[in-house]
């Protein structure tokens, strides 16, 4: 059974973790979830509000959004992901499940995680749009020449693996919810199936190779098309 935190446990948790605050990226006012949650709890916080207002966009998105769940030990195999209950959940969640599944279903278990961190390390770059809608849908206006092939291909995408959309959907639930390590990828910012060899792969670092995937850190702007 899923069970949704208490206001005071959710407070300490995003408070404990406001100590890494300065090392992530955050977004603009206009984008900030934090201004209105600030005015939520400024009565009932008191002193410890301005602690609070420091934690990062995508910790205050979590404990906003997603569920706490009996995860105990993290593990990249099909066994651990059966187990865990169906998930649903927001255009956040629908966004990161429809790339996971249209790009990389056909990946192991530790693959499709490793796509989903690209995704999320995107969303954390100056680079990139600030939002994981954003990042999957970038340049989507001309074909072909989209960030992520499926959604620029001219082609109606229809779900057609009900258990994939399963398995792809808990994944996405784990990352978005921080409940994942994202500890795979090194920081991978780009992938590429290791069937072709785009010209931005000569440029920037290989972090990981996993499954059929190879996946680089962006170090500087280039062309990566």
């Amino acid at each position: 059974m899923l069970k949704r935190p208490t206001l005071w446990a959710a407070f300490c948790l995003a408070f404990c973790g406001a100590s890494v605050a300065h090392a992530e990226m955050t977004a603009s006012q206009s984008k900030n979830p934090r201004v209105a949650f600030s005015d939520a709890v400024r009565d009932v916080l008191g002193s410890d509000h301005d602690g609070l207002t420091s934690v990062t966009q995508r910790r205050m998105d979590r404990l906003r959004t997603e569920p706490a769940r009996d995860v105990d030990v993290m593990r990249y195999d099909a066994s651990f992901l059966r187990a865990l209950p169906a998930v649903s959940g927001n255009e956040t969640w629908r966004c990161l499940t429809e790339a996971l599944y249209f790009e990389a279903r056909g990946e192991s278990v530790k693959g499709i995680f490793a796509v989903a961190e690209v995704i999320l390390n995107r969303v954390e770059s100056k680079n990139y749009p600030d939002s994981v809608c954003g990042v999957i849908y970038q340049g989507t206006g001309k074909k072909y020449q989209c960030q992520f092939t499926y959604a620029c291909d001219g082609h109606k995408e229809v779900i057609r693996e009900p258990q994939a959309w399963k398995k792809v959907g808990k994944i996405a639930r784990l990352m978005l919810s921080g409940e994942a390590p994202a500890d795979l990828t090194d920081g991978a910012t780009h992938y590429h199936t290791k069937s072709v060899n785009p010209r931005w792969a000569r440029v920037y670092p290989r972090t990981a190779t996993i499954g059929y995937h190879h996946f680089y850190r962006q170090e500087r702007r280039v062309a990566s098309n």
